[in-house]
């Protein structure tokens, strides 16, 4: 379930063709943080994880921002527990809620995001940012315990989502394929994130943001195109009604 203190920045991607890491969404990466000037990186969804927060590093440095990064062990949940702000990087979506499962770090990182700290996602960030990881494009290389993952949204997020090409001769399915598939067995919203857009949202109030439009998907409804500027207050507190009427076990 949403709760109220939330501030979230969803990215669907980390990198824009043509453009350097991170560089397309910098500006709304810097209003996030604030006055913040050290940020806590999490690298578990990549095997490289010291190479991967030295890129962090580097570029966050270019902005005045100390990069630390999150370590599966105890030291790990004392820096998160005084983390200014948090940054999960993209990769396999498997491996990190693998990794933060069991090093129990995913309810702290979730009490945390609820309570009101900036958390910045990207890709795999955003997957777990959602009520479960079920519309991820990654590959299960890994086996988690379990797919449920932050709830700091109450839909699901599909990053990287690209329009079919009615030119292409490729016959298998398409992104909206599979979505439609996971509202057969899911009454559950989904968003699907175009390259280079994002999702802002602080407490109950969300916008669709970025240089794409936004497509929701429903089950048993036509999808729905949301352009930049355009809120998702609807799909954020439809998700909280469900939850408060949502018969117990």
């Amino acid at each position: 379930m949403i709760v109220a203190m939330v501030r979230l920045l969803l990215l669907s991607n980390s990198t824009n063709h043509g453009q350097g890491y991170l560089d397309h969404a910098m500006e709304e990466i810097r209003a996030l943080v604030g006055p913040a000037r050290r940020l806590l990186f999490v690298p578990f969804a990549l095997q490289d994880r010291a190479g991967y927060a030295a890129r962090a590093r580097a570029r966050f440095a270019r902005e005045g921002i100390e990069v630390d990064a999150l370590t599966a062990d105890e030291a790990g949940h004392r820096a998160l527990d005084s983390a200014e702000a948090v940054f999960v990087g993209g990769g396999n979506t498997f491996r990190l809620l693998r990794t933060l499962q069991e090093s129990g770090l995913l309810e702290r990182l979730r009490r945390r995001a609820q309570g009101g700290m900036p958390y910045l996602g990207a890709s795999a960030g955003i997957n777990i940012a959602c009520p479960t990881i079920r519309t991820t494009n990654d590959m299960p290389i890994v086996q988690p315990a379990r797919f449920d993952a932050l709830g700091l949204v109450p839909f699901q997020i599909n990053p990287h989502y690209f329009d079919a090409d009615p030119t292409s001769r490729h016959m298998g399915e398409t992104r909206e394929d599979r979505i439609r598939e996971f509202l057969e067995e899911n009454d559950v919203p989904v968003i699907g994130l175009r390259e280079g857009s994002w999702l802002h949202v602080e407490g109950a109030s969300g916008t669709v943001q970025g240089s794409a439009a936004a497509r929701v998907f429903r089950r048993e409804t036509p999808p729905e195109e949301r352009p930049r500027g355009a809120a998702i207050d609807d799909l954020l507190s439809a998700g909280r009604e469900a939850e408060r009427v949502r018969p117990g076990p």
